[in-house]
């Protein structure tokens, strides 16, 4: 399917999706509520823009975006790290986490180790190849993500930063007060 959006500027030459705008009008009542929906469904649009483009490089190498996503973890770090801590720090299940690094281990890419700190535990470790695999596809990645955020200025992706880990913070309270009074997010 060929992706095709054609964005105009509004009367403060801020970019919009008049399709999106226009699905977005049924579901609220007044503008104010609208640039809220409209900023949330910008938001998610930019996501998969930024998760298509990693999943391009990355599969194009015969890994997932899941499984990029737990190695550039694992290459971060001087030790393993353990499945659970995994999981919290890439924000998915464990048994998610257990599936990529049994495929990153088939692929040579990670190896299982002995946790020193508790003989209970298995810490995930990027191998020798691993880190190879990272080393090669760091360049790349570089230019790839430059292209994305071509012509943006320093102060506008710091500005976009905070946006975004603003709205996961507000996201994660939003959840813990929902779970505090039965409801599920």
């Amino acid at each position: 399917m060929k992706d095709v959006h054609t964005y105009e500027s509004d009367s403060d030459g801020f970019l919009y999706d008049p399709r999106v705008r226009a699905a977005m009008a049924q579901l609220t009542d007044d503008d104010a509520d609208l640039l809220v929906f409209e900023a949330g469904a910008a938001v998610r649009a930019a996501g998969h823009a930024v998760e298509r483009m990693r999943a391009h490089g990355s599969e194009g190498r015969g890994v997932s975006a899941g499984a990029l996503d737990l190695l550039v973890r694992l290459n971060g770090s001087e030790r393993g790290i353990s499945i659970g801590e995994l999981a919290r720090s890439a924000g998915v299940s464990s048994r998610n986490v257990t599936g990529l690094v049994d495929t990153l281990e088939r692929d040579g890419l990670v190896r299982r180790v002995a946790d020193p700190k508790d003989r209970r535990s298995v810490l995930a470790e990027i191998t020798s190849a691993g880190r190879a695999w990272m080393e090669a596809f760091r360049r790349p990645s570089q230019l790839a993500m430059r292209a994305m955020f071509d012509g943006f200025a320093p102060g506008d992706l710091a500005a976009l930063r905070d946006l975004c880990l603003r709205l996961a913070a507000n996201q994660r309270r939003l959840a813990d007060h929902l779970r505090q009074i039965g409801h599920q997010p």
